[in-house]
Formats: C-alpha cells, structure tokens, sequence
C-alpha cells in the first residue's frame, strides 16, 4: 500500500466498492455486476480527475463516513445529501479537498437511494476478472464495507474537475421503462401483455442491486408448464410464479428458469438505482433499438457532460 488509503469510520447500510464492472463473463456463470447508476459514477470520477471506470464508493440510502490518511479531493454524487468535512458543511455535486485524517460524512439521502463517492485515484482494491466491483450475487470482489475496513486509495491520473454546477439527474417520482417484449411474451396471456402496459405498479421494499421488485396486477399465464434455465441479460423482465414483474439489475443471476416477457432498455435503469419504495413504475412498450440511447431532457447530460479539468 503506497501510505493512500481511507478507513471506514461508518459504513451505513449498504456501502459496497463499485466500478463499471465485468461484462463478458456470463458464460461462466458470473454478472456485468457494477454501479446501479452507472452515469452518475461516471460523472463523479471526472469530477475528481479519474478515468470514468475508476471504482468510487456506492452507498444505500444512509450514506457513510471515513477517513483518508492522506490529502484528497472528493465528489459526492448521486442521491443529494448533507456533506461535511470535519464537521463542516461543504458542496454536494463538487469537487472537494479533504486533508489528510479530516472525517468525510456522506449522510443519509434527502431523495432518492444511491450516493456515489469518488476519490482522486479511485479505490485501488485488487481487480477480479478485470473490476473491483463488489458482486453481492457471485461473491466476487471485496465484501460490503463494515466499519474499521481500511481500503487503499490509487494516484491521482489527473487534475480535478473545473465545473461550476455539474447536471444531476433528480431521483424519479415516477419510473417510466420502455420494454421491448420477449424472448418469451408468448408463454403470457395477451390481456397480460395488456396489463403489463396499461398498469401502474410500485416499487417493492424487497428490491436490491440483483433486482427491481414490483407489486401490482399479475399477469397471467397462457399455459402451464415449465421453462429449461437460460440465459439472462441485464433489464431483463421475470415473471415468477406469484405473477408480479421482476427487473434484473446490475448483480442478476445469468440464468433463469421463469420466464422473461420483456427487456427494459438499458439506458432507463440508472433511474431504476435511485427509485424508493412505493415509487410508481409504468412499463411502456417500445419498439426502439435495444442498444443504450441517452435520455431525453437534463438527465440526458450526465453521461456526456463535459468536465473541464483544473490547474494541477
């Protein structure tokens, strides 16, 4: 270790280390795993000088608190909360240095779920199959944050961010998913296609990074039987036996034997990471080219925004 490093003083409920994770390996049996909010990580270490892959913190809805030994600046993004060094409230959304042994407080979110906390150098844990994100799935990579972990920070790659205020997607009040349907819509009744269109569902409080669970109106089967396990894709939609719609995120298992109605397009899901309990969700049919597209609208720069770099 090169004397960079942070402690955790507290690890809130949920705070796992997490980079752009490891496509590529589901032949194998192992998720793409990685940030839920994949722009708002991206955003957050141009902030801070680092490559966008660069592994940042991923906090659940309390945030955290830790320690650098060393000199460092720091982006706090995602979920908006209360930032404070040593006590004192500093910018949300911005760079900002923070001395060597001064307490880092990321608080709990004021909306929203997932706070995302870069450091210049990026979190330097061991890399498995190429990331150092953190599969709570798999396994692999390092175990969720507890308190008193100390882990060691990289070099700074460049100069911090230049930016007066950075765009950040707002955490929805509403999820909107467009859905192309298949690989196995026709093991569904067409009302439940129909209902899986036309139907409001909330955010269920079971919901975590292996998947968006929903409560709502089940859809109905248009026989019985039983599907051979296959592959599974990120966005995918499973319809388990009770009905309800599934949405696999970042940790989802790679195969499955419940049948999968639709795929969420891939650039929808960011806001699926900042949606709470009770948040209502709209699948809306569309026809669209599966590859990612930016959004529309504000949330639309934050995968692009270009972040000025600073005097060294």
């Amino acid at each position: 270790m090169s004397g960079r490093a942070l402690t955790v003083v507290r690890a809130g409920a949920l705070t796992t280390v997490q980079d752009l994770g490891r496509p590529g390996y589901a032949h194998l049996g192992v998720p793409r795993s990685g940030a839920l909010d994949r722009d708002t990580l991206r955003l957050v270490n141009r902030l801070v000088g680092n490559p966008e892959e660069s592994a940042a913190l991923e906090t659940t809805l309390t945030g955290c608190t830790v320690r650098p030994s060393c000199a460092v600046t720091v982006a706090v993004g995602g979920a908006p909360c209360p930032v404070r060094v040593d006590g004192r409230a500093v910018a949300w959304g911005t760079p900002v240095r923070v001395g060597a042994g001064a307490l880092l407080e990321a608080g709990s979110a004021a909306r929203g779920v997932r706070g995302y906390v870069a450091f210049a150098g990026g979190v330097a844990v061991p890399a498995v199959l190429g990331s150092r994100a953190t599969d709570l799935l798999s396994g692999l990579g390092p175990a969720p944050l507890a308190d008193g972990v100390v882990l060691p920070l990289g070099d700074p790659a460049g100069p911090p961010g230049r930016v007066d205020a950075a765009p950040w997607r707002c955490p929805p009040s509403e999820l909107v998913l467009r859905v192309r349907f298949g690989p196995r819509d026709d093991w569904f009744a067409p009302s439940a296609l129909r209902t899986l269109t036309s139907s409001v569902y909330r955010v269920s409080a079971s919901s975590n990074r292996i998947g968006l669970r929903t409560d709502g109106p089940p859809l109905d089967r248009a026989g019985a039987g039983e599907l051979p396990s296959e592959g599974m894709v990120l966005g995918a939609v499973q319809v388990p036996p009770d009905g309800r719609p599934v949405v696999f995120l970042a940790d989802h298992p790679t195969t499955g034997g419940y049948p999968v109605v639709a795929v969420v397009h891939e650039a929808d899901l960011g806001a699926v990471a900042q949606a709470l309990p009770g948040t209502p969700v709209r699948f809306v049919a569309s026809t669209a080219p599966a590859t990612p597209v930016a959004p529309a609208g504000p949330a639309a720069s934050i995968a692009r925004y270009p972040v000025g770099q600073g005097s060294p």
